[in-house]
């Protein structure tokens, strides 16, 4: 983006783009799929615009929860709990990613989201349970623990669909409904976003102007997406978790 002319242009493509991204990222996950490509042919670097696609997801993540927590769907009592384990893998993820490309884990996102996309089409109740379902706790679900780690290693270090995994692990382990699972997830992403960001602004990686004009458009869409979660029912809001499953794996089998 050096060129004037045209860095305007690209501004205002990555703040459309944005609003996509964050109706996305706050209802399912996978918004990080379409942001990516764009920072890059912006003219980022792959590890410079996987570092400042950081910026825009931590404030469409604040935006986001903020947003639920008012609406009374965000389970506090549970979030410290949650998140603890997916910032310890989150710290490792992010290190690592600011020395090793983003693709190394591509055949895991693959083989998980299509899992993932496949478990909604054919057993629903699995991973999406009813609203009037009772959550259960880590402590009832001790398997839940390494699981929250491994996707915050993975959330750490390349952020792509890091959603559909925490939504598939809040409903399907510890049986929240869609519109509660997105507040935690949301939560969960924003705490350990930051962290990594940390990580990524000590190794120089991160681009302010462009991550935040990307952001701009993210705290739109997350503010809109609320809105809808909250109006709309549960099987409006879960099959269109199981079409951005779908897409997101079709997205990123072509990348």
């Amino acid at each position: 983006m050096k060129d004037p002319q045209y860095a305007l242009l690209w501004y205002g493509a990555l703040a459309m783009v944005g609003v996509a991204a964050g109706f996305v990222n706050t209802l399912a996950g996978g918004g990080s799929l379409l942001t990516l490509p764009v920072l890059m042919l912006a003219g980022l670097p792959p590890q410079v615009a996987n570092a400042s696609n950081r910026v825009a997801v931590f404030l469409q993540g604040v935006a986001g929860t903020s947003a639920f927590d008012r609406e009374g769907r965000l389970d506090r009592p549970a979030s410290v709990a949650i998140a603890g384990p997916t910032l310890l893998g989150a710290l490792g993820g992010a290190s690592t990613a600011a020395y090793l490309p983003n693709d190394i884990l591509k055949p895991v996102l693959l083989t998980a989201m299509i899992s993932i996309a496949v478990l909604l089409m054919v057993r629903p109740q699995i991973l999406a349970p009813s609203p009037d379902g009772t959550p259960r706790s880590l402590r009832e679900v001790p398997g839940s623990i390494p699981v929250l780690i491994a996707i915050g290693f993975y959330g750490g270090f390349a952020q792509a669909g890091v959603g559909i995994f925490l939504l598939a692990t809040f409903g399907g382990l510890l049986r929240y409904d869609l519109v509660r699972a997105n507040a935690l997830k949301l939560l969960v992403t924003t705490a350990f976003t930051g962290l990594a960001l940390l990580v990524f602004v000590g190794a120089g990686q991160v681009e302010w102007v462009p991550g935040l004009a990307l952001a701009a458009g993210m705290v739109l869409g997350a503010r809109l997406a609320v809105r809808f979660a909250i109006a709309t029912g549960h099987e409006t809001l879960r099959r269109f978790v199981l079409v951005v499953a779908i897409v997101s794996s079709v997205a990123a089998w072509l990348r």
